[in-house]
């Protein structure tokens, strides 16, 4: 078996193909929405939330069959419908044309894979096992999303603030890169819980 090369794609203003907008669909079109993709939906009916996506703006519904023409252009197609000759035709147009293509649930129809993730900010931990058990990613994520709580954050926000910081200063390169790994160290980390977490019980107004 092949290892998987792990990426994390810059997909602003970059077009993303999702063919089918039933509930699967939908979930596969929620992960791009974010990333600022130009997301076109290819389908002759939509789920309310895609429908309400399409109205607000947030994507483009062609509201018909998939047509060979629309990978025009794009970076990578995602196949969600219950056609598995559609599937198989669109990985082999978009191999053609040298487009990224994801059949879901089919693993020999994807050049690349919906990883699990844990979110905290720009913090973000992709956990995937090629295909092999999506049930297993998604009880690591479970596990990780307990160690990484949700002050990991603000904790990385303050560390993008302090690092631009440094890198506008005087220190020299030596200097700058301890400083920038004692800040990222488990004992910044359990300082900034403690006060992370007296300030929301300040929130709530617990004592």
């Amino acid at each position: 078996m092949k290892i998987l090369f792990p990426l994390f794609l810059k997909l602003t203003g970059r077009r993303c193909i999702v063919v089918g907008a039933g509930f699967i669909g939908e979930g596969k079109i929620r992960g791009l929405l974010a990333t600022g993709a130009d997301i076109r939906v290819v389908a002759p009916q939509a789920t309310p939330t895609v429908r309400r996506w399409a109205q607000a703006g947030r994507i483009r519904w062609l509201r018909r069959e998939f047509r060979d023409s629309d990978l025009n252009g794009c970076l990578c197609v995602v196949a969600a419908t219950s056609s598995n000759a559609l599937h198989k035709r669109i990985f082999r147009v978009a191999r053609r044309r040298g487009i990224l293509c994801n059949v879901v649930d089919v693993p020999e129809l994807c050049d690349f894979y919906y990883p699990a993730v844990v979110r905290r900010g720009a913090l973000q931990i992709a956990i995937s096992t090629g295909g092999e058990s999506p049930a297993l990613a998604q009880r690591l994520r479970k596990e990780l999303e307990e160690q990484f709580g949700p002050e990991y954050a603000a904790w990385v926000k303050q560390l993008g603030a302090s690092r631009r910081k440094l890198n506008a200063g005087s220190d020299n390169g030596e200097e700058r890169k301890s400083r920038l790994h004692t800040m990222a160290s488990q004992r910044s980390l359990r300082r900034f819980q403690k006060q992370f977490r007296a300030a929301r019980r300040s929130s709530k107004g617990v004592k």
